[in-house]
C-alpha cells in the first residue's frame, strides 16, 4: 500500500498578491516568491510590510493604553513614597516565571522591595493563592502585584483586602464576568479595553508594564531589552502569536540574548550545550522554555525564578545545573505518561475530543494533552486523579475555544482559567462523567478527515530546491505560532538510504537528480520500515542549514512523508 500522508497538507491556493504590494516588496528587495507567502499570511499591503520588517521599538504599543495604567501608576508611586514592601506573585510556569522576573527587576529598579513568589504546581495550583496572602501577612507586604494569573482569583483577592493587602493583577487569561476586588486589573482582554494588541503572553503584559513604571528611571530605555529577552522566552512558551507586538518583543529579546544573554539564560545555555549567538525561537521553545519549566513540573518553580533573578554566574550555574536535573526526570516521566494516555485514547478512535485521566503527576498532564492534541488534530483533556479534586490541564486543536469550553462547564469546576489554546481546573472526581459529556458535545462530531493539518507555504520541484530559497524565507524570522516557520512541499524526491536514529527518529538520504539531501523525521522511526531504496516521494519540510566537520549542507526537517500525488498535480496547475 502507498505511504499516506500522516497531515491533511494545506498547499498555496495560487491567489497572485496586489500589485501595491509587490511593488513594496521588491522595493525592500524581496522576492514575489516571499512576497506571495507573506501575502498568504495576511500580510497583504505596504503597510502590513512596514509593520512586519521595521524597527522592532516601532512595533511596541503605548503601555499607558493598558487597562487602569494610570490607577497603577499611582499606587505603585504610592508605595514607592511611603517605603511599602510588595509580593510579586508569578504562576509557576515560564511564561510567568519569567514575567515574575520582569516585574521584579522593574520594581526593584525603582527602589522598592519586590520579593518573589511562585506557588506549587501540586498544594497550591494556579492563581493567586491564601497561602501567598498570608505570607505576604505575615512578612508586612502590603501590596501583592500578580503575574500571568489573578483575573479570576476573586476569593483570594477577597481575602488579601481583608487582610489591608492591596493587589494589582496583571494577567492576559479569559476575563469572566465577575471581576476581582483589584485596585486594578490589567488584562488587555478587558471589554472596553484601548489597548491594541491583547494577544500578549502574561511575561508580554508584565514587560508592558514595566515599561509603564521605568521612564524617568535612569538608563530606563537600556532596561528595556535586558526585559525583552525575558519576555520573549515567556511569550514562546505560551504559544502566543508571533505578530504584531509579540513580533517586536521577540526580534528585541533575541537580540539581546544572542548578545549579552542574563547570567541565568547563560547558564542554561551551557547546559544544554547551545551558543547564544545561535538562540532562535526554537532553541527557546524546545531548551529554554523546558529547563525552566522542569522545576515546577517536577518540584518547586522557584528555582528558575531565583535563577532568572540572580546576576552571579556562580549562583546561576548551579541553579541551571538543578533544573538540569529537574528536566532529565522530567523527560523519563513524561514518555512514561504519554504511553499509557495512548493506550487509553485507543477506546475513543471517533470522539471528537480527547479525554483521558489517570493518576499521573499534575506536572506532567499539560504535556501530554498537548502530545495528545498534536498527534490526534482534536482538543485534549487530560486530567490527574492523584487527588480530589482532580486537576485537569487542556490544550487546543483546530481552533477550538478551549477558554469558552471550560466557562460553559464552570459550574463543575471547583475553579478554572486559561485561554483559547490551553486551560486548565480543578474537577471534583463526581463530576468527572457530566464534563465529559458536556465537553465532547461542545467539541462536536470529529471531523471527516481526523488528521491535523499541515500548511505548505512552497510548493516546488525538488530541481528548484537550494540556498537561494532558505536565505530567502529567513527573512520572516522570527517564526512561532501566527508567523509558522515556512514548510516547503517537495516533488521529485527519491529514497537512497533510510535508518533509524536517536531514540524514535528516522534519517533518510534523498536525491534531488544526482545530488543527496539528508533528511531527519522526527519521532518517525516507522519510516524505516515503511520505506526502500529507490522510492518515490513527495515531502514537506523545514529547510534548515547543518555544519558538520567545518562543511555545510542543506537539511530537511521533515514533517510529512507520502507517495507522489497531490504536489505534482499541484505544479502542472500551476504550471
Amino acid at each position: 500500500m502507498a505511504l499516506q500522508a500522516r497531515y491533511r497538507w494545506r498547499l498555496p491556493d495560487g491567489t497572485a498578491p496586489d500589485p501595491g504590494l509587490l511593488s513594496a516588496a521588491r522595493e525592500r528587495g524581496l522576492g514575489e516568491r516571499l512576497a506571495r507567502v507573506l501575502a498568504a499570511r495576511g500580510h497583504r499591503s505596504p503597510a502590513d510590510l512596514a509593520a512586519f520588517f521595521d524597527a522592532a521599538e516601532a512595533g511596541l504599543n503605548d503601555p499607558a493604553l493598558l487597562p487602569d495604567a494610570v490607577t497603577v501608576l499611582e499606587r505603585i508611586g504610592h508605595a514607592r513614597s511611603a517605603g511599602e514592601r510588595l509580593l510579586v506573585f508569578g504562576d509557576f510556569d515560564a511564561d510567568g516565571v519569567t514575567g515574575l522576573a520582569v516585574l521584579v527587576r522593574a520594581l526593584r529598579r525603582l527602589g522598592l522591595d519586590a520579593a518573589p513568589y511562585v506557588p506549587s504546581r501540586l498544594s497550591e495550583g494556579h492563581g493567586l493563592s491564601l497561602a501567598a496572602v498570608e505570607r505576604a501577612r505575615a512578612e508586612g507586604r502590603s501590596l501583592i502585584v500578580t503575574v500571568d494569573c489573578g483575573t479570576t482569583s476573586v476569593a483570594e483577592v477577597t481575602a488579601a483586602r481583608a487582610a489591608g493587602i492591596d493587589v494589582i493583577v496583571t494577567d492576559h487569561h479569559h476575563v469572566p464576568e465577575r471581576l476581582p476586588d483589584a485596585v486594578a486589573v490589567v488584562n488587555p482582554h478587558r471589554p472596553g479595553s484601548r489597548y491594541p494588541d491583547a494577544r500578549l503572553a502574561g511575561s508580554g503584559v508584565a514587560f508592558t508594564l514595566a515599561r509603564l513604571l521605568l521612564p524617568g528611571m535612569p538608563d530606563a530605555a537600556g532596561m528595556v531589552p535586558d526585559l525583552a529577552a525575558l519576555a520573549v522566552i515567556g511569550t514562546v512558551a505560551d504559544v502566543a502569536p508571533m505578530v504584531g507586538e509579540n513580533r517586536a518583543i521577540a526580534r528585541i529579546g533575541l537580540e539581546r540574548l544572542r548578545s549579552a544573554p542574563p547570567a541565568g539564560i547563560a547558564a542554561l545555555l551551557v547546559g544544554a550545550g547551545l551558543r547564544s549567538d545561535r538562540i532562535d525561537l526554537d532553541s527557546i521553545a524546545y531548551a529554554i522554555a523546558p529547563r525552566l519549566n522542569a522545576g515546577g513540573r517536577m518540584g518547586d518553580a522557584t528555582t528558575a525564578a531565583d535563577l532568572l533573578l540572580t546576576d552571579d554566574p556562580a549562583a546561576a550555574e548551579r541553579l541551571a545545573g538543578e533544573l538540569e536535573i529537574a528536566n532529565l526526570a522530567r523527560r523519563e516521566l513524561t514518555r512514561s505518561v504519554l504511553d499509557e494516555a495512548r493506550r487509553s485514547v485507543e477506546a475513543q478512535p471517533g470522539a471528537g475530543a480527547t479525554i483521558v485521566a489517570g493518576e499521573w503527576p499534575v506536572g506532567i498532564i499539560g504535556l501530554v494533552a498537548g502530545r495528545l492534541a498534536e498527534e490526534r488534530g482534536r482538543p485534549a483533556v487530560v486530567l490527574s486523579s492523584a487527588h480530589d479534586p482532580w486537576r485537569a490541564s487542556a490544550r487546543s486543536a483546530g481552533g477550538f475555544d478551549l477558554a469558552a469550553a471550560f466557562e460553559a462547564c464552570g459550574d463543575l469546576f471547583a475553579r478554572h482559567g486559561g485561554h483559547p489554546q490551553a486551560a486548565g481546573g480543578d474537577l471534583p472526581a463526581a463530576l468527572f462523567e457530566p464534563f465529559r459529556e458536556r465537553f465532547l458535545a461542545l467539541a462536536g462530531a470529529a471531523p471527516l478527515d481526523p488528521r491535523p493539518e499541515l500548511g505548505v507555504d512552497v510548493v516546488l520541484t525538488a530541481h528548484d530546491l537550494g540556498y537561494g530559497l532558505l536565505r530567502e524565507l529567513a527573512a520572516l524570522e522570527p517564526t512561532g505560532p501566527g508567523n509558522p516557520a515556512p514548510l516547503v512541499g517537495v516533488s521529485g524526491l527519491s529514497v537512497t538510504r533510510v535508518r533509524p536514529a536517536g531514540e524514535g527518529h528516522a534519517q533518510l538520504t534523498l536525491r534531488k537528480g544526482r545530488e543527496v539531501l539528508d533528511g531527519i523525521a522526527f519521532e518517525r522511526v516507522d519510516l524505516v520500515e515503511r520505506l526502500r531504496e529507490g522510492d518515490a516521494v513527495e515531502v514537506v519540510a523545514r529547510l534548515a542549514s547543518r555544519t558538520f566537520g567545518g562543511y555545510e549542507s542543506l537539511q530537511l526537517e521533515l514533517r510529512d512523508v507520502a507517495a507522489p500525488g497531490p504536489l505534482a498535480a499541484w505544479l502542472e496547475t500551476a504550471a
